[in-house]
């Protein structure tokens, strides 16, 4: 996925808007670090609901940051509420932007169900070093993530279900595993948690350097239940006593929980120690997850009474064609659609129509481009994802 994060669709940003914890939270954090006149960066402004408000609250200049199509909505809205004189637009990522003057707030919310989304971190230690002036502050300023193993049947089933007990009677059991090494977004009650939560990782935005962290958690079974696998949520500061919690038993957030399943319900017993070590490992775009657990009764507490070895890197199939391409040894040679590619980027060259670049793919890949209306969608494509002007 590179630098790029995924788009939300407008509806989507319709749900975060209407969550009102989040939105009263994130008000009061902007009503108590934007101070007339000063200068607001927006990063994932999506469709700029922060940006209004920083100006309602007497921003004289924001930056609105988002590189989906959402940020013309944000202009659209802007225009609407009479507040465009004072937002600067960049359809962009902020990675990508340089600013005069610099930012004297930062606000942005790149949560998914974790902080740990995609270049969240990377983006927000890249704003810090460079896009906030001295003295700024970033909203958020902290994120605390808290583990607990959960009694969840409902949880489970949705993971294990469809491979092991469907109504077909065809055993569907070669997908179980795949689907047990993904993680996905849960709600879970206060009555689910089978031990005390445990603080994981601690962010604090203002010092933070690494994107990738482990750690390791142990916990004491508080009776005898079936459990089914760990729970990760967030606490989040936003400013000094400004925050929120999608913990189990806070009220409900759109960014829930997440469950990390086990392969396989476990029947603890009060006094079992379940040990937990989690890794979470920033890879391009996206976060490798690995959870190894082990599970000791208490009355033998030197042999497990079960283990798993989890990863995401096994939640899909691995193509061994691929594999073999991304070899150090591989000798690639372009196939006739990067051909056909090659040739289009380097007729776009700033002297040519789209047209004319079209029609001479058209004449050098036939076989690509049986008709030249192919060759111009696919010249329109590559022109809109790569030219810079």
């Amino acid at each position: 996925m590179g630098d790029t994060p995924k788009a939300y669709s407008i509806s989507a940003y319709g749900d975060m808007i209407t969550d009102e914890s989040r939105m009263s939270a994130y008000l009061a954090a902007l009503e108590a670090t934007v101070k007339p006149g000063c200068t607001v960066l927006d990063i994932g402004a999506g469709t700029g609901i922060f940006s209004l408000l920083a100006c309602r609250l007497g921003a004289g200049l924001v930056y609105a940051v988002e590189p989906d199509i959402a940020i013309d909505v944000a202009r659209q809205i802007a225009v609407a509420n009479g507040l465009e004189d004072r937002i600067q637009f960049h359809r962009d990522i902020s990675s990508a932007l340089s600013l005069n003057p610099r930012a004297d707030v930062v606000v942005s919310d790149l949560h998914g169900v974790l902080p740990l989304l995609e270049r969240h971190l990377p983006t927000i230690i890249d704003a810090r070093q460079r896009l906030l002036a001295s003295g700024g502050q970033l909203i958020p300023s902290r994120d605390h993530l808290w583990a607990a193993p959960v009694c969840s049947s409902e949880a489970f089933r949705r993971v294990a279900a469809p491979w092991l007990d469907n109504a077909y009677s065809l055993d569907m059991r070669a997908g179980a595993s795949y689907a047990a090494n993904r993680w996905s977004k849960q709600y879970f009650k206060p009555q689910d948690l089978v031990a005390e939560p445990i603080r994981w990782l601690s962010l604090d935005y203002a010092q933070v350097t690494a994107s990738s962290f482990s750690g390791q958690l142990a916990w004491t079974a508080d009776g005898d239940r079936e459990a089914h696998g760990v729970a990760l949520w967030f606490d989040t500061e936003l400013a000094a006593g400004i925050g929120f919690s999608n913990a189990p038993g806070e009220p409900q957030l759109i960014y829930g929980q997440a469950f990390f399943p086990w392969e396989a319900p476990v029947a603890l017993r009060r006094g079992d120690t379940i040990q937990l070590d989690l890794r979470a490992h920033l890879t391009g775009g996206d976060y490798l997850w690995q959870w190894d657990t082990e599970i000791y009764p208490a009355a033998n507490p030197s042999s497990p009474r079960a283990a798993f070895r989890q990863t995401s890197f096994r939640a899909v199939p691995l193509d061994p064609e691929i594999l073999r391409k991304r070899e150090a040894s591989y000798v690639p040679r372009l196939d006739e659609r990067a051909r056909s590619d090659q040739f289009l980027l380097a007729a776009m060259d700033g002297t040519q129509s789209l047209e004319a670049v079209a029609r001479q793919a058209a004449d050098a890949f036939p076989g690509q481009f049986p008709t030249f209306q192919k060759a111009l969608a696919r010249a329109g494509y590559l022109a809109s994802k790569y030219s810079d002007s």
